[in-house]
């Protein structure tokens, strides 16, 4: 498993997610419904050390953000992941960068390479594996709403292997 630093979100936006996640699921596409919290990853790696959750609270004094669900979006050559774009602003790349700068000296064996500065496409994830069939009635749930205007309320620590969330500040 892997450790990550992400962005989690207030509770409608958390809610509005949830409800596409349960929809996919009821379609009989394999959502992340109802495990997980939705969220954005800024930084992931193998493992992070703890040490950095203290390093990072700085980065709580600029919540909250306002933010954007946007597109629909694919990754990887047959649907390995189903999601929708958190809009990239300004403040979003600055706290990601600061982010995923402040966590590389805690990471091993290093970071992955997607999270990286001017590589990561800030998402939050729907569903994955999606059997091609089933490809075109997941696109039409996951793209509604059109638009979840939301805000980014908090940064949270997930420990993979123990699959734990350590709130950050």
């Amino acid at each position: 498993m892997v450790h990550s630093v992400e962005l989690v979100f207030d509770e409608d936006t958390e809610a509005t997610v949830r409800r596409i996640w349960d929809a996919l699921r009821d379609a009989g596409i394999p959502s992340q419904a109802p495990a997980g919290r939705p969220h954005a990853t800024l930084a992931v790696a193998q493992h992070i050390d703890a040490e950095v959750e203290p390093i990072l609270r700085p980065v709580i004094d600029r919540l909250p953000l306002p933010c954007q669900l946007g597109a629909t979006l694919i990754f990887g050559r047959s649907a390995d992941v189903l999601a929708r774009l958190l809009v990239p602003t300004v403040a979003l790349l600055e706290l990601q960068v600061e982010v995923y700068r402040a966590c590389v000296p805690f990471m091993t064996p290093s970071a992955l390479p997607h999270t990286g500065p001017g590589q990561w496409t800030p998402h939050v994830t729907l569903a994955r594996r999606i059997a091609p069939a089933r490809l075109a009635t997941a696109l039409r749930i996951a793209g509604r709403p059109r638009d979840i205007t939301g805000t980014v309320t908090g940064l949270r620590h997930w420990n993979g292997d123990k699959r734990t969330e350590h709130p950050i500040g």
